[in-house]
């Protein structure tokens, strides 16, 4: 509609800067360090609801991390879309791998860098400035209800409380998520899925303090060196998951789905090359399109114990730790999957050795139906603004709190992410392109415009 490619355009300087100084605050949800900034960010959320024109916006308190709650109601009789964001982000750390500030927001070669930009603030901004746009040219076809959330990066703890005290409040038609990544610009995609999680922390103690290892080493074992050993033997010679019944109930797909799958443009080579990998590695049998989006995963997300500072000091460790996460797919239970980790990492330790784990978060995988009218609007949305219809794939990443909507809200959700896999989510130099978030400012009013018409 030429009536918001004026808009966007007249106002498109102003989007950036917006969105540039919701990144220079440091909404770090895992670090209470920052827990004045995550508030600080979510009335900052608050205040640019309300200048694009949200109305009854509320940062509303929790055990945790606030919500921020807008919405606009232009007529109960219409469809009510119910878009949500978080505005936390992950640490920064390592720090010195970074080439500019992870707060101070820095524009090179069209891309936005900075902790945030793509996970997710740039992306819950463009459903800000595409529901001002839409609001301020009087052509909002539909309701709309933001919901944006200060703890996804840490599990969500509180938001299913949020939706069961706010059931009447959050009643909507369909839930709209733009949390997920596109094959790219020139071949745009839609996620039909997402895969759950389940977060583990590990301890392993050996003797009641560190000891000399020129005194003890060889008499004692050495917890590292033990968690080393039990990490690796959770993957076979075919890196096959070797905790039982962890694959029992796995969904199985199809030949033919396998097929389609795979048809989606996967250059491998540059694959390897973009990440300074001479090979990949993962479960035999499946390709790497599989490997990262239907079938699940075991992976060390951290790993320490002893001394780790400059030059050297020998010691025999007391203690190791490993962070453990699993990403699981139809049908798999995350408290299921966490207890048989548990059983089975407890049941390998050698007796020279204790364990403790501990289950931290987790939420299960979600399948989007394809025949659902909203999934149809955000096909022809997507075609809409980039000429041609959006690849179906299915996302590697989690939003473990969607399974939740369904649960306690009864709404299905569309996944309509913008980013990039190659943005640096989680990692340093965080990234997330210009012309990404212009595009998804520019495509989601058609979303709202063709789900608003196909519900009639």
């Amino acid at each position: 509609m030429q009536v918001w490619k004026d808009y966007q355009a007249e106002n498109k300087d102003r989007f950036l800067d917006e969105l540039l100084a919701l990144l220079r605050i440091p909404s770090v949800s895992a670090d209470s360090r920052y827990n004045e900034d995550t508030r600080k960010c979510a009335e900052a959320v608050k205040q640019r609801l309300q200048e694009a024109g949200a109305e009854n916006v509320e940062v509303c308190a929790t055990a945790g991390h606030p919500i921020v709650y807008g919405e606009k109601i232009i007529d109960p009789s219409l469809p009510t879309v119910l878009v949500y964001g978080h505005y936390d982000v992950q640490p920064a750390d390592p720090l010195d791998l970074w080439h500019s500030g992870p707060f101070e927001p820095v524009i090179k070669d069209g891309n936005i860098y900075a902790r945030g930009s793509a996970d997710d603030k740039g992306q819950f901004y463009m459903h800000v400035k595409a529901f001002e746009t839409m609001n301020k040219t009087n052509t909002l076809p539909c309701n709309i209800k933001f919901m944006i959330e200060g703890e996804e990066e840490v599990g969500s703890a509180n938001l299913g409380i949020f939706l069961k005290d706010n059931k009447e409040r959050l009643k909507a038609d369909v839930v709209l998520i733009s949390d997920t990544s596109m094959i790219s610009l020139e071949n745009p995609s839609i996620d039909t899925g997402l895969r759950g999680l389940s977060y583990m922390e590990v301890e392993v103690t050996g003797p009641n303090r560190d000891l000399h290892s020129g005194v003890y080493g060889g008499a004692v074992a050495n917890p590292a060196t033990i968690l080393a050993k039990m990490i690796a033997s959770l993957h076979d010679e075919n890196n096959h998951i070797t905790i039982p019944g962890f694959y029992d109930k796995v969904q199985t797909l199809s030949d033919e789905d396998r097929k389609a799958l795979n048809a989606a443009p996967f250059d491998e080579e540059e694959y390897k090359k973009d990440l300074g990998v001479d090979e990949l590695w993962g479960e035999k049998g499946y390709t790497t399109i599989e490997r990262t989006g239907i079938r699940p995963t075991l992976e060390v997300n951290g790993i320490w114990g002893g001394y780790t500072g400059e030059g050297s000091k020998t010691v025999l460790p007391s203690k190791a730790y490993a962070k453990i996460s699993m990403r699981l797919v139809p049908d798999q239970d995350w408290h299921e999957i966490s207890d048989l980790f548990a059983k089975h990492f407890e049941a390998i330790a050698p007796k020279s050795v204790k364990v403790k784990v501990t289950k931290h978060h987790g939420g299960s995988p979600y399948v989007t139906p394809t025949d659902a009218v909203a999934f149809k609007a955000a096909q022809k949305a997507i075609n809409a603004t980039f000429g041609k219809d959006p690849i179906p794939v299915r996302g590697g990443g989690s939003i473990p709190i969607v399974a939740l909507f369904e649960k306690e809200l009864g709404l299905k959700t569309i996944l309509m992410g913008f980013g990039l896999d190659s943005d640096n989510l989680h990692s340093p130099n965080e990234k997330y392109g210009l012309e990404n978030y212009y595009k998804g400012i520019e495509t989601i009013p058609y979303f709202h415009q063709y789900f608003a018409e196909m519900s009639k």
